[in-house]
């Protein structure tokens, strides 16, 4: 069992390996709770998943994620196309409890059921997606948007069919991955979302999955396709460079009863000591050298 405080370079080699395998033990709730944007980030620094708490073993590289989005530094790019998507709703497997994310896996091999255009030069199929959340409302997004945090972040997660021949191999190559991040904020309950809701009655485990039937990701995005671009990584280990970020501008409504159900979720397998799911998120990272492009044209708020 990994340990409280810290985590070994051994323990992160394993989760290296396991993907997007967590550890064990959750957070405490946070017990103080304020709706200001600085005093937000403050409670989302002070509430870190045990993942980010100790001297985990950095990559070295600089195109980390997740990053802090500032609109009015973002670069409108008119070459920047509509992002194209579509998705196979029958290549839905299952949804399964990571440990560390609630996370819904898709047939890989499924020609056609992906992304492309926007920012991609190629066709980047379907592999997953996966929510982030926090304990509270105040945070649990892992990018943030002029400060602004959100309470849960959901991430589709895709991997260039054209150049690679599997996820594996995407995974650690250029260009490998594209992910679309879509924010969630608090309001009217999601119809599509209560799919995924239903079954985690069935996944309050580590380890556990549950068939969830033809599912089409399409019905979780914002009905607004305007979005950020940058070039960053995976915001669980292996922390590779290889990831394309497309960052939905608006975000979807969910309930509070819909987050609820997610922070229901435990971090421990059964017959462990209940450990909550809660706080999945990766620190902010730098931007250095990178740019922030923007499908749309800024106006002042």
């Amino acid at each position: 069992m990994l340990g409280r405080s810290r985590w070994n370079a051994s323990g992160f080699s394993f989760l290296a390996r396991q993907m997007w395998g967590p550890p064990r033990h959750g957070p405490a709730r946070p017990e103080r709770r304020c709706s200001q944007h600085p005093c937000a980030q403050r409670g989302r620094n002070s509430a870190l998943h045990p993942l980010w708490t100790g001297p985990v073993p950095e990559p070295g590289g600089s195109r980390q994620s997740p990053i802090n989005i500032r609109t009015r530094d973002s670069i409108y790019d008119p070459r920047l196309k509509p992002l194209q998507v579509a998705y196979d709703a029958a290549s839905c497997m299952f949804v399964w409890n990571t440990g560390y994310l609630c996370q819904v896996e898709f047939d890989s091999a499924t020609e056609g059921s992906g992304i492309s255009g926007g920012p991609l030069e190629n066709h980047y199929r379907l592999k997953q997606f996966h929510f982030h959340w926090g304990a509270v409302n105040e945070w649990g997004s892992e990018h943030t948007v002029d400060d602004h945090v959100y309470p849960a972040e959901l991430h589709l997660v895709h991997w260039n069919a054209v150049k690679y021949r599997s996820y594996q191999e995407a995974v650690t190559g250029e260009n490998g991955l594209a992910v679309i991040g879509v924010f969630l904020k608090l309001g009217a309950p999601h119809r599509a979302l209560q799919r995924v809701v239903d079954a985690l009655p069935d996944i309050r485990h580590k380890g556990l999955r549950a068939a969830l039937g033809p599912f089409d990701p399409c019905r979780l995005l914002p009905t607004c396709r305007d979005y950020w671009t940058y070039a960053g990584s995976l915001t669980t280990p292996p922390l590779a460079e290889s990831v394309t970020w497309i960052i939905q501008r608006q975000p979807i409504e969910v309930a509070q009863s819909q987050l609820a159900a997610l922070r229901s979720l435990l971090g421990s397998a059964a017959g462990e000591e209940d450990t909550v799911l809660a706080n999945n998120y990766r620190p902010l990272q730098p931007l250095l050298h990178r740019q922030v492009r923007a499908s749309f044209q800024a106006t002042a708020e």
